[in-house]
């Protein structure tokens, strides 16, 4: 079969044992350097995009990804939600009421936030409905006075469906036996689990109810928005309510966690940086290790220029020594990387569990996402091969440039 001579040469030089162990040993290391470079880049970068997935789908999922409010209670929140829906980037709406306080049962107080919703609305924006683990959000009614509670919540509370906890609001009400705070006995009528903060930290009850406990006629506080885009999220807000009256105001998620996805967009700008190094030096080794094999070759060189072989072909064969050294590499590096970006939520999720560890209690998620996109793959390998490839230009201009007569004088 044919193969062009360059190709056959650069092959066979690759596969060859050489007497200097050293520029094999070279060869050996930058083949690996590149390998663990690309397989870490693209574990990290899978994690990060893991990080990111979650706080969009679970976080966002559950507060509001944009609000419009009022100053007085919404009688006819009805109204706004139809005129708000009718925006372009608006895909769901529904109604809110919120206020804070602390839950007590069985001698345990934690603190939480507690929004009043109208549970069919819900359903439209949030994602609870699909993370439900005991009960339902449809069980949240007028006048029945119950609430949906988070399983990190009822766990810590040691709590489980249809038990009885008492909400405890930051008001007091002038009694016979002096100032007592406000509070109210709820039935646990649904508990959830979205794997994040906001199962400690936030509570559904029927939007009726929270009206009558903040002693309000019976209304919403405000409306909170599914958009399109959750980039979109401020411009959509205002954009809103200029067309309200003046007594009407916006809020969106980028004041409660948006520092937090900068700096985790931040992060994985940094640590992609930081470990794309390591690319770099391994490809700054392969590029020592031609300008190695170009010195140990150079009669081998002169014997094939002087058969005739142009400086064009002995720059073919070393660029192709080079690029097989890089092709290597990178492959098996994009195979590990994507078998350690599958595998590593498991792993990791394993050893936090066998050892006791708590290796996710200072984020927002209680454990390690990974998320491997194809495109970031592909961009990795793509950059790894090109600067291989363009590794390989000195060394072999290096070795075209070799004067036969000046090799072989020694020789």
């Amino acid at each position: 079969m044919f193969k062009p001579i360059s190709l056959y040469i650069g092959l066979r030089y690759t596969r060859a044992r050489r007497s200097n162990h050293f520029i094999s040993f070279i060869a050996l290391v930058s083949m690996i350097g590149l390998t663990l470079g690309v397989a870490v880049l693209i574990t990290v970068l899978s994690v990060m995009n893991g990080f990111d997935r979650e706080l969009k789908n679970r976080v966002l999922g559950m507060i509001p990804q944009a609000t419009v409010s009022s100053t007085q209670i919404l009688t006819n929140w009805p109204e706004l939600a139809k005129k708000v829906e009718q925006h372009e980037h608006v895909r769901g709406v529904a109604p809110f009421t919120q206020l804070q306080g602390m839950l007590t049962a069985q001698g345990q107080v934690a603190g939480i936030m507690v929004t009043g919703i109208e549970p069919e609305y819900e359903k439209k924006v949030s994602i609870i409905q699909n993370h439900m683990v005991a009960g339902s959000i449809d069980s949240l009614k007028k006048g029945e006075f119950g609430i949906v509670l988070g399983k990190q919540m009822t766990d810590s509370l040691g709590l489980g469906l249809n038990d009885n906890i008492t909400l405890v609001l930051p008001e007091a009400t002038p009694s016979p036996a002096g100032v007592v705070p406000r509070f109210k006995r709820f039935k646990i009528v649904g508990i959830f689990s979205i794997g994040a903060e906001v199962d400690s930290m936030m509570g559904y009850i029927a939007l009726n109810d929270a009206s009558t406990l903040l002693r309000l006629p019976d209304g919403a506080q405000g409306v909170r928005l599914k958009l399109d885009d959750i980039f979109r999220a401020p411009e959509v807000a205002d954009d809103i309510v200029k067309d309200l009256p003046n007594n009407f105001y916006a809020s969106n998620w980028t004041y409660t966690h948006g520092n937090l996805f900068s700096a985790i967009q931040m992060e994985k700008a940094m640590v992609s940086l930081l470990l794309f190094l390591i690319v770099l030096v391994a490809v700054f080794n392969i590029v020592s290790s031609l300008v190695m094999v170009v010195t140990d070759k150079k009669s081998d060189i002169a014997i094939l220029r002087t058969l005739g072989a142009s400086p064009a072909t002995i720059t073919r064969i070393f660029m192709v020594q080079g690029t097989i050294i890089g092709v290597i590499g990178t492959v098996s590096g994009a195979i590990l990387g994507i078998i350690f970006a599958s595998s590593i939520s498991n792993v990791i999720g394993w050893l936090n569990t066998a050892f006791g560890w708590n290796l996710f209690d200072a984020y927002f998620i209680n454990y390690l996402p990974s998320y491997l996109r194809w495109q970031d793959v592909l961009v990795i390998v793509s950059l790894s091969l090109v600067l291989s490839f363009l590794a390989t230009i000195y060394p072999a201009l290096r070795a075209a440039k070799t004067q036969p007569a000046e090799a072989l004088r020694y020789e």
